[in-house]
């Protein structure tokens, strides 16, 4: 779609961002994903080391291009391996309904969309798709033209992105996905087209999420694709499907770092959609600028409108005199003269106002379509709002479990520490009871001692 921004009302740096930020995905570039033995960690960057992990040991730990890879690679990971061991428990063929199988679509969807280069540009910015990278796979590898075949003959299929997803699909579903990421990941040469230099795809992090893929070929899905509406589904990562109870009071402390990391996640949902709502206002104005506008050029095109009607008036009476001066005699042939001149004059007037009105109709014309594309931009905008929106509600669910869970864990601790102290007390009552034993015992043998003393001299008197 062709850029038909005002010149007037061109975007300022601040807009490019807030429209920017409505289009891409929420990296969380604050935030370090790490795994943690079965749990998913968020922690926030100010909070923790800030030296290089021993995987990207040559990258800046501050870069958040490559903290937003390493994320992408530890959400693949967890994807890859909870669907591997849940299809394993399963013991049968997976459906398009099969929700770790859904969430694996959405983060290598995520990972395919790191980095892209914007080729279109709309009214709210720019359009990426990972279906033109996807097309390099046929022409690296034949047997994959059968998919690529397959994906532009489904019906209800509009969009790039649309294509992307059903050919993810129908990859896994033959056992080849891994192999065609391999593809074109080892041609960097071709990827550099569609990709920026520090895109996930151009780094190590792509080669070993394409590794990682390998493990899929024991897993049989059967998706069926047709009536699914893969142009407008909403990606969001459920982050609730690898948080786990870890079920001990040990624990406690790294369910409060959860909790404030999903706090953070929270703010920073909730400020990105009062970026949005800012945006949404200012379309709005530009719309009612846009209105005012319309509704002065249709004014002034109807004020041309009645010229023309007025001119075209003059002319045919311009005509009929003429027509009733040339009956008369040559004497009169001067006054003919003059009117031809008249004429003339008015012909030429009638040509410029109609130029004028074409121009007015051109310019009403490009106002309408700057009009619509701005109400498709806002119907985008609040599409984007409510998937914010919808995207902040699991959050928050997922804070009340870690509150659930940081309760029990809280019970636990107050039960464990209500028992200790009545097993201190009876030990404090048992030690009571042996000492006045001892002290018993002692006296019985001091009469002991004494009795043995009082027969001993009764039986040497004797």
């Amino acid at each position: 779609m062709a850029d038909v921004t005002p010149q007037a009302d061109a975007p300022t740096p601040t807009t490019d961002k807030i429209t920017q930020a409505a289009r891409e995905t929420i990296y969380l570039c604050n935030f370090r994903v790490s795994v943690d033995g079965e749990w998913l960690c968020l922690r926030e960057l100010n909070d923790i080391s800030l030296t290089p992990d021993p995987e990207p040991a040559h990258e800046d730990p501050k870069d958040p291009i490559a903290i937003e890879r390493l994320n992408l690679m530890n959400m693949a990971k967890l994807s890859i391996k909870g669907l591997i061991e849940s299809a394993l428990n399963l013991g049968r063929t997976l459906d398009s309904d099969y929700a770790p199988l859904q969430q694996f679509f959405v983060v290598m969807e995520h990972c395919l969309k790191h980095g892209l280069k914007s080729k279109d540009k709309t009214f709210l910015g720019q359009n990426k798709s990972f279906w033109g990278a996807l097309e390099l796979v046929e022409k690296l590898t034949p047997e994959a033209g059968e998919i690529t075949a397959s994906v532009k003959d489904l019906p209800g299929l509009k969009t790039p992105l649309g294509r992307g997803r059903a050919w993810l699909r129908l990859a896994l579903m033959q056992k080849k996905l891994s192999d065609y990421m391999k593809t074109i990941i080892n041609r960097k040469d071709l990827l550099s087209e569609f990709y920026e230099a520090n895109a996930l795809m151009m780094e190590e992090e792509g080669a070993v999420i394409a590794g990682l893929l390998v493990g899929l070929n024991v897993i049989d899905a059967n998706l069926c694709m047709k009536g699914e509406d893969l142009d407008s589904q909403v990606g969001v990562i459920d982050f609730s499907m690898y948080l786990k109870d870890g079920g001990h009071s040990s624990k406690t402390v790294e369910g409060d770092g959860q909790i404030t990391a999903i706090l953070d996640q929270k703010n920073y949902v909730e400020e990105l959609n009062r970026h949005l709502s800012a945006s949404v206002n200012n379309l709005q104005a530009k719309v009612d600028t846009m209105e005012k506008s319309n509704t002065k050029l249709t004014e002034e095109l109807a004020v041309a409108n009645n010229r023309i009607i007025t001119l075209q008036e003059d002319v045919e009476r311009v005509k009929e005199e003429s027509s009733y001066q040339s009956s008369r005699k040559a004497s009169r042939s001067g006054d003919g003269l003059a009117d031809g001149q008249v004429l003339g004059e008015a012909r030429k007037q009638l040509k410029e106002e109609t130029l004028l009105r074409l121009d007015v109709e051109k310019e009403l014309e490009v106002q309408i379509g700057m009009k619509q594309e701005m109400e498709l931009s806002m119907k985008m905008l609040e599409t984007d709002m409510c998937e914010k929106q919808d995207a902040l509600v699991e959050l928050r669910q997922q804070l009340d479990d870690l509150r659930t869970l940081n309760l029990q864990l809280a019970q636990k601790s107050q039960s464990s520490e209500v028992s200790a102290k009545q097993k201190s007390e009876v030990i404090s009552r048992l030690e009571e009871k042996t000492n006045q034993m001892a002290g018993t015992i002692k006296q019985l043998e001091i009469r002991a001692l004494k009795c043995t003393t009082l027969h001993t001299t009764q039986g040497s008197k004797a």
